[in-house]
This record gives structure tokens, sequence and C-alpha cells, in this order.
């Protein structure tokens, strides 16, 4: 699990993860290869934008990586690794994830499972020429683990089918869609993401998520009792949804050539999905930087940043039992589930468009954020998004993994 910063207090918070869900104790271990960060300055007063002034901010995604993947596979053998500087937009702290990750293909055994909750824009790495040759350091590392049995998954983020250009702190909106690096590069299984709605179903009347109190509007958060089904992830409330499109940088890889009726001559992603959503999110425990954030408590959180390590949770328990089997580790895994001769059937929930409600926001069927307007009711954004359809698509991927399928199907896999 490769974040920068980690989190000081990522052991004693698993281990408390563990106790209360009446979890095995983990088998954890936090790794610092370029040195340990600084935690003494969690805010960075005064400190440049990627130095020590987001370690707060990482903490917490951290001890979400960390918890969610104990929670799919809890008897794995668990690893933060973890690097000084912020990762801010490819400029100092990308090239140092990408250093730590390169030692940890010495470091594991084959058939180690990556799961990197980061991504910087396409856009931001110049022209394409630029970005190409940059692209093809980074991927040299993913490479050299695929040639030893390892995989690695990617966030596709959680900015719709928008993204962010280079400019002052990249705080300009893209106006056209766009994607972002690793989850991009052929090398690496992209994770979009869904809502997985078990026990409920929205059920919004109304496109204005909060009245002018500031108090959540029951016409747009309501919701009946039953059900069980899993949209494209896009929460129009927070303006947040799947990352997912095409790449300007790379042109379609031979595994996507039977999907090229969706994505062209270009790199399409994601290649699958898992549960996204805040409303519907995953609990973790933090008691990190207590002057910050006051007393140990539980939060809920969202983001393909959530996605990403259960995949690769589940995709390490197929790993697992592949080496029970007397095969080798699953490696290149996008190799595999393209594969005419992969039961995808079996291995995914396909993730098709879903209408709740009688409000427009509650047709879910595309990565298009929502903004807010006037009035607090909630629009399109302009910049349009990708379909979620039958079958592969752009915000999706093949759709979210049914675990013991897709298990099944991998420990199957030649």
């Amino acid at each position: 699990l490769v974040d920068a910063y980690g989190s000081p207090t990522a052991q004693q918070d698993l281990s408390f993860f563990a106790k209360a869900f009446g979890g095995p104790t983990p088998t954890f271990q936090a790794v610092f290869p370029l040195g340990s960060p600084d935690y003494g300055n969690p805010t960075g007063n005064g400190v440049a934008q990627s130095g020590p002034n987001s370690a707060d901010g990482w903490a917490g995604e951290a001890n979400l990586d960390v918890q969610w993947a104990y929670a799919m596979a809890p008897k794995a053998n668990v690893v933060l690794l973890a690097t000084p500087p912020a990762e801010t937009q490819g400029v100092q702290g990308l090239p140092n994830l990408m250093k730590a990750i390169d030692w940890a293909i010495d470091a594991y055994p084959s058939g180690t499972v990556f799961s990197m909750s980061f991504g910087t824009d396409e856009q931001t790495f110049g022209s394409q020429p630029a970005a190409s040759a940059q692209f093809a350091k980074f991927d040299a590392t993913f490479q050299r683990g695929l040639a030893r049995g390892d995989t690695f998954f990617s966030s596709a983020g959680d900015n719709g089918s928008s993204g962010s250009l280079r400019s002052h702190r990249a705080s300009t909106v893209a106006t056209s869609p766009e994607v972002s690096y690793p989850n991009v590069s052929p090398y690496v299984t992209s994770v979009g993401g869904t809502q997985v709605q078990s026990g409920w179903t929205w059920n919004p009347t109304e496109d204005k998520p909060f009245l002018l109190s500031g108090a959540r509007n029951p016409s747009y958060w309501a919701w009946t009792p039953g059900g069980s089904t899993e949209p494209v992830w896009n929460e129009s409330w927070a303006s947040i949804a799947t990352g997912g499109g095409l790449s300007s940088v790379y042109s379609r890889p031979s595994f996507q050539d039977g999907v090229a009726t969706v994505v062209g001559q270009h790199r399409g992603v994601p290649d699958v999905a898992w549960n996204a959503a805040v409303n519907g999110g995953v609990l973790v425990y933090h008691s990190f930087f207590p002057t910050l954030e006051g007393s140990p408590t539980w939060s809920v959180y969202g983001g393909t940043s959530a996605s990403s390590p259960q995949v690769a949770a589940v995709t390490a328990i197929a790993n697992q039992a592949r080496a029970s089997a007397n095969k080798t580790p699953i490696g290149n895994l996008n190799q595999v589930i393209y594969s005419s001769s992969f039961n995808r059937s079996a291995a995914f929930s396909d993730v098709v468009p879903r209408t709740y409600g009688k409000s427009p926001s509650g047709v879910l069927q595309n990565n298009q954020l929502w903004d807010l307007g006037s009035g607090g009711f909630v629009t399109p954004d302009p910049v349009p998004g990708f379909a979620t359809t039958t079958g592969y698509d752009l915000t999706t991927g093949w759709g979210s993994p049914n675990a013991p399928g897709y298990i099944t199907q991998l420990v199957a896999a030649q």
C-alpha cells in the first residue's frame, strides 16, 4: 500500500480496527525506504506545498488503505510503503513514490500486490512527447514488477471525467475530459468506483442536497428500505465521481483490442471498479495527530482510494490460492481479465445505468460531475462524462469483482 508520509499510528489503529471487528491479529509493517517522514509538523506552517504540510491528510489515506486491505484479506502480510514528501501533481512526490515501489519489488516476494491511491493528471507532464518520455521511465518499474509476477493497482480518481491543468498549484479545472497517471499506465490495473446500495435504495425528489441552514435536504437524501443495487459512483451532493476516460498519451494496448469500439485508439480506464461512495462508505479508525484531529475516533471514508486497496487485497487471496494449486502468481492482471478465455460473467458484476427517485441527479449513468448552482441546486458540469453501459465501459471497466467468482476464475487462468 503505497502512500506519501504514511501514518504515525498506522499499526496501533489497525490493531484497534481488527479487534473492533473480531478479526485475527494483523501481520503488518510500515517501511520507509527513502527515509522517515517528518511527523513533528503535520501542518507545515511556512513550509512549501510538497514539504511536510500534508502529513495529517495523508495519514487518513494511509489508515484507509491499511485497514481496508486488511478487511478484505485479514491474514495477508500488509505493508505500508511510505515516502517523505507529498505527491503534488508530479513535481516532487511522484518520483519518490516510484523509487519506493522500485525498492519494494526487490525487497518482497514474487506475487506481491501493490495498491496506489494517488494520481497526477496527464496534462501535468506537458506535451504528449514529454509525458510519454516521463511515463516510460516510471513504467519501467511496473514492467520489472510484472516480469516477477507482481500486480499493480491504482485508483482511477474522484473527479469524474474532469482534471486539473498545470497552473498555480494545479488549481485550474480542465475544460475537457482528463485522466491521471499511474492508473492510466497499461501496466497498471485501474480501479474505478461504484456505490453499493445494500438494504437501502436512494429515492431523491429534488436536486438540492442542503437547506439554507446547512442541514441535509430530506427530499434529496430520501431513501427506501430494501433493495440491492450497485450503480456507477457519482455523488452530486459533493461533486465527486469515479475517474475514467481515454488517455491522451497512451495508444490502445493490445489487451484492449476487444473493446476497441469503446476506447478507439486510446488506452481506456478504468479496468475494474469497487465501492467508492461516501454515502455508503467505509469506517476507518484513527488516533493520529490529536492536536489537529482531536480524540481517537471513527470516520467514514470513500473515493476510489477505498476501491483500489480492496480489489488488491482480494487479488492477493487469489494469488495465495494459485500458490496452493502450484501455479505462479497472476502478474499482469490486465492480460488475464481482457482475455477472451476469461469468464467475466462469473468474475464481475456488470454495472449498468440506474435511475433512483424522480430528480435528474438520481439518474446514475456516467461520470459527469455535478456543480453547486444557484439556490443550492446541483447542475451538470460543462465537461461531459463517459457513459456507463452493459459490458466494458469507461467508468467501471468490466464491473466490480464478485469476490468468490473472481478468485475462482483467477485461479483457473493459465
